[in-house]
């Protein structure tokens, strides 16, 4: 008899969440071992190394280019709830891009994971499989985000442009509640992982 090829099916896990919900570290354990992880973040840090970029988004939301990049963009940001906006305008087409050619790259893996932070509000659901949402409450995600060296009145603004999480969970297949321990965290994921395995 003639050989058959059968195409694999590639399963397709995003991870979403609200700010400082703990996406990265929910990604990178459940992606370990399993399948490579595309990260928006990432891309967005990509894309912020190069001076064109910066000088692009300078200019669409009208403050100098200098040094002082961070700063200014910042300043803006809070000064003007439109440049979050714009910003997303700019940025999201450019990840979109990245997001298939890691999949192209990657189409022979079994299971391939995104952790993409506006999943639900970029309208990106059609893409993936399973949608897993990582909730963690308000007071624990500004602590973290502090942790980092962020600031609250851009945590309150990143919050508050982000669909919220009741809403968002209809829309998501799993929803982990990560308020607790990383071993907690890691065995909630990796019950939910085992039934793609």
């Amino acid at each position: 008899g003639e050989f058959i090829k059968i195409k694999t099916i590639m399963i397709k896990i995003g991870i979403t969440g609200s700010v400082s919900s703990g996406k990265t570290t929910a990604s990178k354990i459940i992606s370990s071992n399993r399948g490579p992880l595309f990260s928006a973040d990432k891309v967005v840090k990509q894309l912020y190394k190069k001076i064109s970029f910066k000088k692009i988004i300078a200019r669409k939301l009208n403050f100098k280019f200098n040094k002082n990049f961070k700063k200014a963009l910042r300043n803006k940001i809070l000064d003007n709830k439109g440049s979050l906006n714009t910003l997303g305008k700019i940025i999201h087409p450019s990840v979109r891009k990245e997001m298939f050619s890691f999949l192209k790259k990657n189409k022979n893996k079994k299971m391939v994971f995104f952790e993409i932070p506006l999943l639900i509000e970029n309208k990106l659901k059609a893409y993936f499989d399973t949608i897993i949402f990582i909730k963690s409450n308000k007071s624990l995600r500004l602590k973290r985000y502090k942790l980092n060296g962020g600031d609250r009145r851009l945590f309150a603004l990143l919050d508050s442009k982000q669909i919220k999480d009741l809403k968002k969970m209809k829309f998501c297949d799993y929803v982990v509640v990560n308020n607790s321990s990383l071993y907690v965290l890691k065995k909630k994921l990796l019950n939910i992982i085992k039934h793609y395995e």
